[in-house]
């Protein structure tokens, strides 16, 4: 089979001729499967243990990512809980100190009560990470980019020196998706996505997935999976397979679309800082270029004039829904500091750098002289 993405998205993972020549993988919609014989079960046996649909699903994005093995959950908080449970109590993890909200919750309120403890790190400055990395860590949790400062992380010198201490390597890589970024290619173990996203691309769906590089890691997902039942089921996974089919044209478009509002925004008077790492402002500009093949479709900016212009600018749009989650066809805005890292204490925020003025953008695929007007009309 060829290797090109465009290829792979449609037909890796699924083989019409083993489902009655059906073109589209079916639904599986069965709880168990019938035993061959005594004490021979066939390929599957509970949905929960595996599932055809969702195995369909897992093999495209294991071989969109470049994997050992990829593996569907519920959602991507389950993703990121059953990779979390590869660790005991007493583990430290070093986790990039800017990260996403839930991800922060789910660190501070269940996982340090249980006695895996995060040591918040900014993994931009390598000289950080390295005396980070003096005392032992079971892991190095990244995002990049992240969500919603879009600072990146070298992720090749990140897996270096992670590999030389014996840590894991864990990146989130829901904002570019393997068609901009691959993480395992550079080095990282685990490659973690909310499928919820891009990946679906429609907003009709909630799911997380899991990529990882080496068979002895697969084997060990493999079994939290099945022994703490956070996989996806068969029509979540027959949805998201549906949307990957369509990932490489929405990413371009997504692309597009993102960095010429981006461009436009930067010229705006009431703006003061668009965070996009595709523009020549952005501080790590030949990094995205060196690891990133694009930049995606989200991305924040800065805006000035208090909270009155902020919440007139989220209650005026018109084309852009003010919304939690990204990826989608259609466009949000979303106010972090209010909204997908509010459970982040402020002080928190405020140290991360995500104040009240800081607005994120998912582009959607409308035509983007319709969402600059909506956007300019806004903010007049």
């Amino acid at each position: 089979m060829s290797t090109h993405f465009k290829t792979l998205a449609i037909h890796a993972g699924y083989d019409p001729k083993a489902h009655l020549g059906a073109v589209m993988a079916p639904i599986f919609q069965s709880s168990t499967f019938a035993f061959e014989d005594v004490n021979r079960p066939g390929p599957f046996d509970y949905s929960r243990s595996g599932n055809p649909t969702r195995k369909a699903l897992e093999d495209c994005l294991c071989a969109l990512e470049g994997g050992t093995r990829g593996f569907a959950f519920a959602t991507g908080m389950a993703a990121e809980t059953t990779a979390l449970m590869l660790f005991q109590s007493g583990d430290r993890l070093i986790v990039h100190s800017d990260l996403y909200g839930g991800t922060y919750r789910l660190l501070e309120t269940v996982f340090r009560d249980k006695g895996i403890v995060a040591d918040y790190v900014n993994l931009r400055d390598l000289e950080a990470l390295e005396r980070a990395l003096s005392t032992p860590a079971a892991a190095v949790w990244i995002e990049t980019p992240t969500n919603p400062l879009m600072n990146l992380v070298d992720l090749a010198a990140v897996a270096s020196l992670a590999q030389a201490a014996r840590a894991l390597t864990v990146c989130d890589n829901t904002f570019p998706s393997p068609y901009f970024q691959r993480p395992l290619d550079l080095g990282i173990d685990i490659a973690l996505h909310s499928t919820t996203k891009y990946i679906n691309g429609h907003s009709d769906v909630v799911g997380g997935a899991l990529v990882v590089k080496g068979e002895a890691l697969a084997e060990r997902v493999a079994y939290l999976q099945n022994a703490m039942g956070t996989c996806a089921g068969p029509q979540d996974c027959f949805l998201v397979l549906r949307g990957v089919k369509t990932l490489a044209v929405r990413m371009e478009e997504h692309n597009r679309n993102a960095l010429a509002i981006a461009h436009w925004l930067e010229r705006h008077p009431k703006v003061t800082g668009v965070l996009h790492p595709g523009l020549a402002s952005h501080p790590q500009r030949e990094l995205a270029a060196r690891q990133m093949t694009g930049f995606g479709g989200t991305f924040s900016f800065r805006l000035a004039g208090g909270e009155e212009v902020v919440n007139a600018l989220l209650r005026r749009v018109r084309l852009f829904t003010l919304a939690e989650s990204l990826g989608g066809v259609e466009s949000l805005i979303d106010h972090p500091a209010t909204m997908t890292h509010a459970s982040i204490p402020a002080e928190v925020r405020t140290k991360m750098g995500i104040g009240d003025d800081l607005i994120r953008l998912s582009v959607g695929l409308e035509h983007v002289d319709d969402l600059i007007s909506d956007l300019d009309e806004a903010l007049s």
